[in-house]
Formats: C-alpha cells, structure tokens, sequence
C-alpha cells in the first residue's frame, strides 16, 4: 500500500503547502470539507487545544481517507504523545519551542524510526489500512513520508537556526510569529523589523540546508504575502475558529446594512 503525504509532496514541488488549524470541530467531516477548499494538512494542536488522542486519531484516519495531511503540534518536548499520535494515523509532528540543534537531534530520533532514530514500531497502522506490513517497509515508508517540523519561536532559536536547520532529519522550520514577537519584546506587531529580519535568518538558514521554512499565526494578508515572497513556503493558514468569526461577522454586517422595506 503507498502511503503519500500531501503536505509533503507540495513542499517538494516547491508550492506552498497549506495548512487547516482545527480548534473547535470535532467531527470527522471537517476533514473532506477543508481538502475540497484546497488545504493541504489538518493542523491538530496539543499545544494550546483542548483535543482528546481519541478525536485526533479519528480525525487523522478521516483525513488519511480524505488525502489531506494529518500534522500534530504537541506540548514541547512530548515526544511520548507524539509518537502515540503519529501510531494512530498522524503524517507528521509540529514541535513548538525548539531553541537549540540539541533539542531537534532529541525530537528526530525520538520520532524517527532507525536507522535514523528509535522510535518503537507497532503494528495495524492506520497509514497502512491496518493492514500486516514488513517492518522494514514501515520503517523505511513513513521515516520517508512524515514530516517533522520543529518550531522557531525565540531569539535564541532564531541564533541557532543554521546550526537547527542543519540537523538531520528536521523537514521545515515553522516561526510561531505571535511568540516570537512577545521575546523579541514587540507583541502583536507581527510586522515589526526584528520580526521580519528573523523571518530572513531562518529563511536563509533553511535555503542553506534545504529544509522548508514556514510561517505560523500570521493572517493578516499584506503580510502573510511579505513573509511568503520572502520565501515561507509552509504555511498554517487559518483555523476553524477564526474561519467562522471572520466569515460570520461578514455576513451579519452585510445583511444588517440592507434596507429592509418602510
């Protein structure tokens, strides 16, 4: 059985790859309804979310049948929840505050099988169909297919972002935008210079080691196209919650200005 990611496969075409936050749905057809408006990979978060492992590997398997990416951003360092994630059907992990090369050698073996790294294997994966599968051919199929993202999210991360970036194994690094501007001591102002200059430094240090550099927490247009022409390629793009406010409050100041008859 192939196993594609489709995340992955836009990344390696040179295309942005588009990614679906999931904060409040819960049921599995947000999956076929975000891939028919053209994302790429559903965005699961444990970090700040309130979601269960069972909703999530529902939602994984789902979007699995779907062909769109399931990618989990876990609490730092929880490598444990991660791999429990990924054995449930997830194509990928976001690790969030990855300061040093250290931490991403730590969360690549973690997550990786070997020879790379020394992930346990386990058996009736959903990425396979549950079906019996050489073990080699897991280990081989999915250290090729999952995407592993660590974030950038701090001063310190944006001055270790070459020696980050040349780690083996890391796929893309992602700027978490809103906590990178609180350490850089500008919150909020996601266009601010030392914002953008450390867009530019971990551009340049994924350029260097052809890894993918992405963009989080960034909706304003004007600058998600400053840091995509700059080159993010990688890109969470909005979230169900947000979706549903921003398109809500169009329509109800839309149908309130028109004129209702004397």
């Amino acid at each position: 059985m192939t196993v594609t990611n489709p995340a992955r496969e836009r990344l390696e075409r040179g295309e942005v790859s588009l990614g679906f936050g999931i904060r409040v749905a819960r049921s599995v057809e947000i999956a076929r309804a975000m891939r028919a408006t053209g994302f790429d990979w559903l965005f699961l978060d444990f970090e700040h979310g309130a979601m269960s492992v069972e909703t999530a590997a529902a939602l994984s398997v789902a979007g699995l049948d779907a062909g769109i990416a399931p990618l989990v951003r876990v609490p730092k360092g929880d490598t444990a929840l991660a791999t429990r994630l990924l054995d449930n059907g997830a194509l990928g992990v976001v690790m969030p505050h990855v300061d040093t090369a250290d931490e991403a050698r730590k969360t690549v073996a973690a997550l990786s099988y070997p020879p790379r790294g020394k992930r346990g294997l386990f058996g009736s994966l959903p990425q396979f169909g549950f079906g019996a599968v050489d073990p080699r051919t897991i280990m081989a199929t999915l250290n090729a297919t999952n995407l592993i993202v660590v974030m950038i999210e701090t001063a310190t991360g944006v001055a270790n972002a070459e020696a980050i970036a040349a780690v083996p194994g890391v796929d893309a690094l992602l700027i978490g935008t809103n906590d990178l501007a609180l350490d850089l001591g500008v919150p909020g102002d996601l266009g601010h210079e030392r914002v953008t200059d450390a867009y530019r430094r971990v551009i340049a240090a994924c350029r260097a080691h052809g890894k993918w550099p992405g963009m989080g927490g960034v909706y304003n247009q004007a600058l998600m196209q400053r840091y995509v022409e700059m080159g993010c390629l990688l890109l969470q793009a909005g979230s169900d919650l947000g979706f549903m406010l921003d398109g809500g409050a169009q329509r109800t100041t839309f149908l309130r200005g028109l004129k209702t008859p004397p």
